[in-house]
């Protein structure tokens, strides 16, 4: 049955996409609040909220529901070269946000706040105003548009995929770049998680400018190794 105030084509239109879906995750939620009237859906995810180093980065994607990339499923699945290839795919094709916390106000407002703060400015910085949008996670910000936290929805969603591989991309790129400007800590390696090699490092050398220092254990200032 069409949503009130729907054209009755949407329908129509929705069945011929299923049709031209390409393998990967399916759009049924996308198609389902396409259904519902909404024009602009955007899917949210973010990614860095565990490390010692670095900023958490988050990304909002719209997909083009008629122009999907091939294979898009949760960035932790994938391999590097397969995200790499899906970040040039979706950036071609999607409208994209991208946008970052930075180690400095993680310490500041704390990591959760510092990750609603990312995907609020991820959606800002879309070229579109979203209607709908779809949030990886229980815990969603507080967003100008209707919003839906779906748990594990960066392996469900197709447009939260989507946001995994760009944010994931994105801060893997910023991290090996700080590993270029401080090598001892392995940052191209580790990301900035607490790996046994990342901890042996900040234990003899001391935490980088570029370490969260609110995080433990760098907020007690000694390592258990």
């Amino acid at each position: 049955m069409t949503a009130p105030g729907v054209p009755a084509f949407i329908p129509r239109m929705t069945d011929a996409i299923r049709l031209k879906q390409k393998p990967g995750l399916g759009l049924d939620r996308e198609l389902s609040a396409r259904a519902q009237g909404f024009t602009c859906i955007a899917g949210l995810d973010e990614v860095g909220r565990g490390p010692l180093a670095g900023p958490v980065v988050s990304a909002a994607v719209v997909l083009d529901l008629d122009n999907v990339p091939r294979g898009l499923a949760d960035s932790k699945a994938l391999t590097a070269a397969k995200r790499e290839a899906l970040f040039t795919e979706i950036l071609a094709t999607s409208h994209v946000g991208i946008a970052s916390v930075s180690h400095r106000e993680i310490d500041t407002i704390n990591i959760r706040q510092a990750s609603l703060l990312a995907m609020c400015r991820a959606l800002a910085a879309l070229p579109c105003k979203p209607d709908m949008a779809f949030v990886d996670g229980n815990d969603p910000p507080n967003l100008p548009c209707a919003t839906e936290a779906v748990i594990k929805g960066d392996s469900s969603i197709a447009s939260i995929a989507a946001a995994s591989i760009v944010a994931k991309v994105v801060r893997d790129r910023m991290m090996a770049r700080l590993g270029n400007a401080y090598p001892a800590y392995g940052f191209a390696g580790n990301a900035g998680y607490s790996t046994k090699a990342h901890l042996t490092v900040i234990a003899s050398e001391g935490p980088c400018p570029f370490h969260r220092l609110s995080f433990s254990p760098l907020r007690q200032g000694l390592l258990d190794l």
